[in-house]
């Protein structure tokens, strides 16, 4: 090698040591966060899980100590933590090779490691790094002064830094200002000084690789999901931080962002919030159970009433160790409350019943039953819980209290919507937003515990918080807010998480925006809005097996005549009672022709359909529950599932006994049994002329089903007593 070339290799071999010069190798062992707080907040136990996780060794200042720094929520403050921190710092203001990192905790969550934080440090190449926003808070006329960046943010924010310990003490004891000073200010004053900037080589974390400040930042920030791990992604810099800081308004964007950190909680295997810190009931004896104070909510008509207050008499818990209160501010449903009262007040041994009389309004009543828990020193569960609410699995009150959350509520949804009780996140103004995940989760593809920033219609509230956090404030009342928005709106200001849960499968909302309570029976027509509860209410407990076990469910009595269960006892019953409510049966041979169309060769004594106003929901039933029958038992036919005539037939001896031998116009037909042979009516049934074949014991909510026009010529039997009610459809004409 020439003298020349050596020369000039040992200046390249310098510049880069020189550029080296500001990374050194740090070691996780000589690492320490230091935070401040006065009192254990949701917030600061989720930072300490977070700091539990990645083995941060963590010091935390001003436990049990009255916060005298401001309102830093809302307006400048925040000394008393420089205070502390100035007589921690004292301690290791000798310790050359400790790295201190300071750190807010209520509204921090820590993403990774002290490896990489570390090794983030050492390549930023300086001794103490604040993380940087695109803000000039809080006096925007230092804005100027700051030095211009290339990349990133250009601001100081105090919310996070790092640095050499004996940099930072020296730092702090320049400390002489009151507690409810700004220390944001106090150390954008020190930033500033370029002298100060340089003695202590101080840099901000312009491009969020250790400090993710998410004020003015939603946008920039991604879920990062690689390995069934979730990771906060700065896209805007292509950074990964390690700190992220919900600073400002976007505390409620943090606690989304929470649900996904730290990395080693997997999304598939019941990621969000996973804690250990569960409580179990398992072998409780029911007399140790948890109280629970029961709250029950009827502020609009709703439909399944009936079904909604029976599920009170079948929850998978001691009723002895619940007190009962239930607020109905609807007449039409006093009915139902009497009914269920009758059959089940012995199960609760202490119950309040607020009815429409008492003209409460809805925040009044609520507070009404939460004032009774929070007065209770033995109430420690308070469970609220909507009319439109259908819980069908009964073990949710164990579950959600085995969460062991202050505040947490089951994940429900309309059937089929995207309509459920909980938010996953605000807009500026305080209203819905929709969330990153919010459609994986109400769909059941992200399956976890949520913290989110509202939850409506059903949830448990601990006792303690009630008589703590919560004590001083009418929860359901805020100017402007409805009681539902007013709770969670005055739970978050007070830094109370909530919760809701899709690890359980729990239930699903009714809807009851088009429940028209003015018929006889309106559940009867909330097969589109409400399908499940239609199903559980209306079809026959069998009728599914019709497609697991043919052989027997489905009977054949004659030649292509089938029978199968399809109306519930109660379908049977309220088809039959409504229409002997709308009256108007129609008179046989005197029947008005215009009426059945054409298509009725024999008149009957019936009530179509249409006439009460059920004929789209009718043909709803035949696409969804007759249909699929249909294609079963005729392969090879494919039903369009439409029909013209659609009517309940009255059979007596003094009106119309039978019916004369016929055709129906109709691809194929089905009659089903209203009510019971030999104990409503005597006599009756259908005689197939061509087969010579009579069925003649009709079963309550069994459906015949036979061809129609051609092949089966049949006549109805004489009813010789009662009185006998079939449904009938011609279906495909």
């Amino acid at each position: 090698m020439s003298a020349c070339r050596f020369f000039c290799f040992l200046v390249l071999f310098g510049l880069l040591s020189c550029a080296r010069a500001g990374q050194r190798n740090l070691s996780p062992d000589n690492l320490l966060v230091i935070t401040a707080a006065t009192e254990e907040t949701d917030g600061f136990r989720r930072f300490m899980r977070t700091a539990r996780e990645f083995n941060y060794t963590v010091k935390v200042l001003g436990l049990g100590e009255d916060w005298r720094g401001g309102d830093v929520a809302r307006t400048v403050g925040g000394g008393q933590k420089v205070r502390w921190l100035k007589k921690e710092l004292l301690k290791h203001s000798e310790e050359a090779e400790l790295v201190i990192v300071f750190v807010d905790s209520y509204d921090v969550v820590l993403a990774a490691g002290p490896d990489e934080l570390l090794a983030k440090f050492s390549r930023l190449g300086h001794r103490v790094v604040f993380s940087a926003e695109g803000f000039c808070w809080p006096d925007q006329r230092l804005a100027s002064k700051y030095p211009q960046v290339h990349s990133g943010k250009r601001y100081l924010n105090s919310g996070g830094f790092v640095g050499f310990a004996p940099d930072l003490s020296t730092i702090v004891q320049q400390w002489k200002f009151k507690d409810d000073d700004d220390d944001q200010l106090f150390y954008t004053r020190i930033y500033l000084d370029r002298a100060q900037r340089n003695k202590f080589n101080i840099t901000l974390d312009h491009r969020s690789q250790i400090f993710q400040n998410l004020n003015g930042a939603i946008d920039e920030v991604v879920l990062k999901f690689e390995r069934g791990r979730a990771r906060v992604r700065n896209v805007a810099y292509d950074t990964l931080p390690v700190v992220i800081h919900g600073n400002g308004p976007t505390k409620l964007q943090l606690n989304y962002l929470g649900n996904y950190v730290p990395t080693a909680w997997t999304y598939e295997n019941g990621c969000g919030i996973c804690d250990a810190d569960l409580r179990s009931f398992e072998d409780t004896a029911d007399e140790q159970m948890p109280l629970v104070h029961l709250a029950i909510f009827i502020e609009h008509a709703t439909p399944f009433m009936e079904e909604f207050l029976e599920r009170l008499a079948t929850l998978n818990y001691p009723h002895s160790r619940l007190r009962l209160f239930i607020h109905n501010n609807v007449v039409y449903h006093e009915q139902h409350i009497q009914n269920f009262w009758q059959r089940h007040k012995s199960l609760f041994p202490s119950a309040v019943l607020v009815g429409p009389e008492e003209n409460l309004e809805e925040n009044q009543a609520r507070t009404m039953a939460i004032e009774a828990c929070r007065k209770d020193p033995d109430c420690e569960f308070f469970f609220s819980l909507d009319s439109d609410v259908a819980l069908t699995n009964p073990d949710t009150l164990r579950i959600l209290m085995e969460e062991n959350k202050s505040v947490i509520a089951p994940m429900l949804s309309k059937h089929g919507k995207l309509w459920s009780n909980f938010w996953g996140a605000l807009s500026p103004e305080g209203f819905y937003s929709r969330s990153e995940d919010y459609i994986e989760i109400v769909q059941g593809k992200r399956i976890g515990l949520w913290n989110v920033p509202y939850i409506s219609q059903v949830y448990l509230v601990k006792g303690s918080v009630l008589r703590s956090k919560l004590s001083h404030l009418n929860l359901f009342v805020e100017e402007g807010m409805d009681p539902d928005m007013a709770f969670c709106k005055n739970v978050r200001d007070q830094g109370v998480f909530m919760f809701v849960s899709n690890r359980d499968e729990f239930g699903r909302l009714v809807a009851s925006s088009n429940f028209n309570t003015s018929r006889l029976h309106p559940d009867l027509w909330q097969i589109f809005d409400n399908p499940l509860d239609w199903r559980e209410k209306y079809i026959h407990e069998n009728y599914s097996k019709i497609f697991e076990d043919q052989k027997s469910f489905v009977e054949q009595p004659c030649p292509d005549v089938y029978w199968f269960p399809a109306f519930s006892e109660k379908m049977c019953d309220q088809l039959v009672e409504t229409m002997e409510d709308h009256g108007g049966w129609s008179g046989g041979s005197h029947k008005d022709e215009r009426l059945a169309g054409g298509y009725e060769n024999v008149p009957t004594v019936d009530i179509h359909m249409n006439q009460i106003g059920f004929e789209k929901e009718w043909l709803k039933f035949l696409k969804d529950y007759i249909a699929p029958v249909t294609e079963k038992l005729y392969p090879g036919y494919f039903p369009k599932a439409h029909a013209i005539m659609n009517f309940v037939v009255r059979y007596r001896p003094d009106e119309q006994p039978s019916l004369r031998p016929h055709h129906d116009s109709s691809t194929f037909t089905i009659n089903i049994a209203l009510n019971r042979k030999g104990v409503d009516y005597e006599g009756g049934g259908c005689r197939f002329l061509r087969y010579d074949c009579k069925v003649e014991s009709p079963r309550k909510g069994w459906s015949f089903m036979h061809p129609g026009r051609l092949t089966h010529y049949h006549e109805g039997l004489p009813t010789t007593r009662g009185t006998r009610y079939i449904m009938v459809s011609f279906v495909d004409p």
